[in-house]
């Protein structure tokens, strides 16, 4: 079921809803839309009302500007009060941050679980500023393409990789939600983990890396639990960045349904 909250400055979110049971929200990182955890949807909407949405400037989401992280912050809150006023929630690389965020500023987030938020320093550029600031060139010049390519060599992919990536059939889509690549940037705290930021978060939280992942995955997750009130780490053997979410998925299910939040 396809239905939109309006945001605090008018922007329309987007969002579907799938299966029965308590509300658990999921938020993508870069390049991704509401349909990017369609393999993860299933699996957890058998135990929750699992609520995926597009994110400002995604998909069939609106956008108004200048972006600022709280006008993100404001999505979640909307999308929040439209599910029924309270929800879990399960972010992905930088919807982790955006998931983060939310927590702290107060929102009614019973429960936090996010895989990898990618609070490390980019790779080949001065600083996540710097990287940002490439990006956003290559957006306003109208160039999508070279601001995905970026944003892929700042996160540390070879060349041949991004070679790999631009031939593939879902370059396209990387390439038309490329221009809201820095409003991922604009969580990242220049790289550094948050920490006076995770310390106002009160929710249990759950924080997961892959042991395939470069090591920065398990130096934030262990750095982020030891700051968070109610913080634990998962490792998934054999996973990188992108976990299968059949590996996922049940360690969501026992987080999400257990009463004491471990």
């Amino acid at each position: 079921m396809t239905l939109t909250a309006q945001s605090a400055d008018g922007t329309t979110i987007v969002y579907e809803r799938t299966g029965t049971g308590p509300a658990l929200i999921v938020i993508g990182g870069a390049f991704n839309t509401r349909h990017s955890a369609g393999d993860l949807v299933p699996l957890l909407a058998v135990h929750f009302s699992v609520y995926a949405y597009d994110r400002r400037g995604r998909g069939d989401s609106t956008d108004t500007h200048p972006f600022a992280t709280e006008r993100e912050v404001e999505d979640l809150a909307a999308l929040i009060d439209a599910v029924g006023g309270t929800a879990m929630v399960y972010g992905h690389s930088s919807g982790g941050a955006v998931g983060l965020y939310g927590a702290a500023n107060g929102l009614a987030i019973t429960k936090l679980a996010i895989y990898e938020p990618p609070f490390t320093p980019p790779i080949g550029f001065e600083s996540v500023r710097a990287w940002t600031d490439a990006i956003q060139a290559a957006v306003d010049a109208g160039d999508r393409e070279r601001a995905a390519v970026l944003f892929l060599q700042g996160s540390g992919a070879h060349p041949g990789m991004i070679e790999g990536i631009t031939a593939a059939s879902w370059w396209p889509g990387m390439r038309a939600v490329a221009h809201t690549l820095p409003y991922d940037l604009s969580f990242l705290n220049d790289g550094a983990v948050p920490i006076e930021l995770l310390r106002r978060v009160n929710a249990p939280t759950l924080v997961m890396f892959g042991d395939d992942s470069p090591p920065w995955a398990e130096n934030v997750a262990t750095t982020a639990a030891d700051a968070l009130p109610n913080g634990t780490t998962v490792s998934f053997a054999g996973q990188d960045h992108n976990v299968d979410p059949a590996v996922i998925a049940p360690q969501l299910v026992d987080f999400f349904t257990d009463e004491g939040g471990r």
